[in-house]
């Protein structure tokens, strides 16, 4: 086996967001967060790689493809149905934990009196203006109404024999899932879905309208393919474009119907129906509730111990001591590493930026950005106070799509020059470049990181920032810049990794360099953190390596296409994955180079499409120290024996064990590495202060 799935390793993915939720040691309120990871990816995972591979059942012509793709189709579902039972029985286990902690998670026919009376004053007052139920008929395509990021309840009245059904959606983006109950004592709590406060009120909504002898209420949730294509008119623009193919998502083809297992069959034929979905295959039923993705929102209740203890963001030194960022970034590069430093640092060389009378032109490339960002409100400022702000705005960043035509209007009209990147090519990379006029000179600052600027996430995912004025990089940044602008123009680029110029080329070159060094008993070793690593020839690549002699270690969160340990291939190559806490996702590449390490830090995942379709920046980190920080933080995460999982053949996700007896949990460790390093760098700054001599140093 040269390659697995990359769907199928997907799902071996969420299955370690999945043992999170099942974890004992990991606090209680934390683990019913990790179910509504799992949904929310689950979801995602159906809008666009089971879509993908469903189109490819429909439409392929060759026979021996279409068998493949269909086989595929079902090993797929075969290992999500599995799946769902463990995710149902976590769900229900969970629920048990809650009530030994006085928080009860109640259904509507659990109300007592008093919340009974509460609860429908409750509806009438907060939630019924929200409710529009859709009344099946024949005039009515049940299929051009549901949206896909919404649960519905299915509703049948009976009157005698004959059956009315009307669609109801739970309105969670207007009114919160989770409806705290009153006290009735100080020691309890309740807690009840908006879904079964709407149950509940079935009668309130349907009476007057309607005659019944019974009303019942079945959760569904659809999903849609979330792919979608631009037209090509030339008399259209592209934002025009974008809106449009936005507004064919809405209406694109079901991928999955999830329902309540307790549906009546009747009812399911008619939703299967009305929906033309004509087979088991995208069929899931399951528990009574869906769209478990508002989980992640599960209110805060109960003592300290049922969430994880807080880890207060540090401030970079380096930063603070100088009055301003350019100051800092003069004396020496400076590493950020999210959420453990403040994302704050970045918005504020933004703020800096604006004002400094000494800078003249801001650029930025922007891929994903906060919903009340800080990184725009800096930029309209800029535009304010006379700068040249340039900024590229990708478009088509799935699911960011109409935020980031709304970014793109509102910078427009602020007065900032906007892009919108390269025909046939996403910007993905994370960069900016401020350009500073010092002593008559023109002195360049980056960024150049392997996150997006977006301050929610980085709170809660890892990531690496870089801070440089080495002009040797400012140059390629600008360079950069001048690709997403004239990408007709030829460049050169000697020290950055840019895809698609010269990425595919340099990681080979790179590992060709370990390679030659086995075949010639030097040191050699290759470390390698991605989110994904898919692409063929990398991969052949890197077993070559492996066959040479090259040991490989690799810490990959999501999909690994690479197969390990087979004698002959890749017996040289290890590879675990990290889920905790905080998402990881920095890309950083580790060569020994004869015992002097090369390190990048990059925008790309190792993914054909993201080494020959996209705008991608890796960089190489110069600065000893940086470098250093680099390579202990994931020295520390190749030790982890409390959340590593072992990547093999199986893909069971066994927990990675060690020799010692030191528990190494990584991002744990790396908060207190970083603290650590944090007191030594304010106790040389205090010794400095006292003698002039270090100070003069």
């Amino acid at each position: 086996m040269n390659f697995l799935e990359k769907e199928l390793s997907w799902l071996s993915f969420n299955h370690r967001v999945l043992q999170e939720a099942q974890d004992e040691s990991v606090p209680l309120l934390e683990r019913l967060r990790f179910l509504g990871i799992y949904s929310s990816n689950m979801d995602e995972f159906y809008r666009v790689r089971v879509a993908n591979v469903r189109r490819n059942v429909l439409l392929s012509k060759n026979k021996v493809q279409q068998k493949q793709a269909i086989n595929l189709f079902n090993r797929i579902q075969e290992k999500v149905i599995s799946l769902q039972t463990s995710f149902d029985e976590t769900y229900l286990i969970l629920l048990q934990q809650l009530e030994t902690k006085n928080i009860h998670l109640i259904n509507e026919i659990q109300l007592s009196p008093e919340h009974n009376v509460w609860l429908e004053q409750y509806f009438k007052d907060k939630i019924r203006r929200y409710i529009f139920p859709l009344i099946l008929s024949e005039d009515v395509n049940l299929a051009d109404h549901i949206n896909d990021n919404s649960t519905y309840l299915m509703v049948s009245m009976r009157k005698g024999e004959q059956y009315q059904y009307a669609l109801v959606e739970v309105p969670s983006s207007s009114v919160p899932r989770f409806v705290i109950l009153p006290n009735t004592n100080k020691k309890d709590v309740s807690i009840i879905l908006l879904d079964n406060v709407i149950r509940h009120c079935l009668t309130q909504i349907f009476s007057g309208f309607f005659e019944f002898d019974s009303i019942h209420a079945y959760s569904m949730k659809l999903t849609r393919d979330a792919e979608f294509d631009l037209s090509n008119e030339f008399s259209q623009s592209l934002l025009e474009q974008m809106s449009s193919s936005l507004k064919q998502r809405i209406k694109a083809e079901p991928v999955r119907l999830v329902y309540d297992k307790k549906m009546p069959q009747e009812m399911l034929n008619i939703l299967t129906e009305q929906l033309s979905i004509v087979s088991n295959q995208g069929l899931i039923s399951g528990g009574r509730y869906h769209s478990f993705k508002d989980f992640i929102e599960f209110p805060s209740l109960g003592d300290k111990s049922l969430e994880h203890e807080k880890l207060p963001a540090f401030e970079q030194h380096y930063f603070t001591r100088y009055d301003n960022v350019f100051s800092a970034i003069k004396m020496r590069d400076i590493l950020l590493y999210y959420p453990y430093h403040k994302f704050s640092h970045f918005s504020e060389m933004l703020r800096q930026s604006a004002y400094d009378p000494k800078v003249t032109k801001i650029q930025i490339s922007l891929y994903r950005v906060a919903k009340k960002s800080r990184v725009i409100a800096a930029l309209i400022e800029a535009v304010k106070n006379g700068k040249k702000v340039f900024v590229n705005i990708e478009l088509h960043a799935r699911f960011d799509e109409q935020a980031n035509l709304e970014w793109a209007e509102i910078l427009s009209n602020a007065g900032a020059n906007v892009s919108f990147g390269i025909s046939n090519l996403k910007v993905h990379s994370k960069i900016c470049l401020i350009s500073r006029k010092e002593n008559n000179k023109l002195v360049h600052y980056a960024h150049i990181g392997t996150g997006n600027f977006h301050e929610k996430n980085a709170k809660i995912y890892t990531d690496f920032s870089l801070f440089t004025c080495q002009t040797e990089i400012t140059q390629e940044v600008a360079q950069v810049f001048n690709l997403i602008k004239h990408p007709y123009l030829k460049f050169d680029f000697k020290h950055l990794i840019v895809s698609p110029i010269n990425a595919r080329s340099a990681i080979e070159s790179l590992i060709d360099n370990e390679i030659n060094a086995a075949k010639n008993k030097q040191t050699s070793g290759i470390t390698l953190k991605i989110n994904n690593l898919v692409d063929t020839e990398l991969i052949n690549k890197l077993y070559q390596a492996s066959n040479a002699g090259v040991k490989i270690k690799l810490i990959v969160r999501g999909i690994c296409s690479l197969v390990t340990g087979v004698k002959n291939q890749s017996e040289n190559i290890s590879a675990i994955s990290i889920v905790d806490r905080f998402l990881e996702h920095p890309r950083v590449a580790i060569f020994e180079n004869n015992g002097a390490p090369s390190v990048y830090i990059s925008s790309a995942d190792w993914m054909s499409r993201n080494i020959d379709q996209r705008v991608e920046v890796g960089c190489p980190i110069y600065c000893p120290e940086v470098k250093k920080s680099i390579i202990d933080i994931i020295s520390i995460q190749l030790n982890d024996n409390t959340k590593a999982r072992v990547l093999d053949t199986t893909q069971s996700n066994i927990y990675q064990k060690h020799e010692q007896k030191v528990k190494v949990r990584a991002q744990i460790d790396i908060y207190h590495y970083l603290k650590e390093q944090q007191m030594m760098k304010k106790q040389t700054l205090y010794k400095s202060k006292k003698s002039p001599a270090l100070s003069h140093a």
